[in-house]
């Protein structure tokens, strides 16, 4: 799973909680760690979804301004057949 570096700082601030990604198939598992150029991310609960079930809450827990914003980023990402939500949080450097 690719994070741009931005969203990594909002992540290690606290600022994003979510991330939300489609797939073939899954590259991370609930309860697993990532390790990133900034350190190292905790993946929490994923939820397999429609991207039309997005609610306002989970857009901006991702760093989104608002839905519409949420929508215009869906619209450039590469299609797959499976669309998750994944709650990460940050685990501090990686050693």
């Amino acid at each position: 799973m690719l994070i741009k570096r931005e969203v990594l700082e909002a992540i290690r601030r606290g600022e994003v909680t979510l991330q939300f990604r489609r797939w073939t198939r899954p590259s991370v598992r609930p309860g697993g760690t990532l390790k990133t150029r900034l350190g190292l991310l905790q993946i929490g609960r994923m939820d397999e979804m429609s991207p039309d079930d997005v609610s306002e809450a989970d857009a901006r827990r991702a760093g989104f301004k608002d839905i519409a914003d949420f929508r215009a980023w869906l619209a450039t990402m590469k299609q797959g057949p499976l669309f998750h939500r994944i709650e990460v949080g940050w685990l501090g450097e990686a050693e």
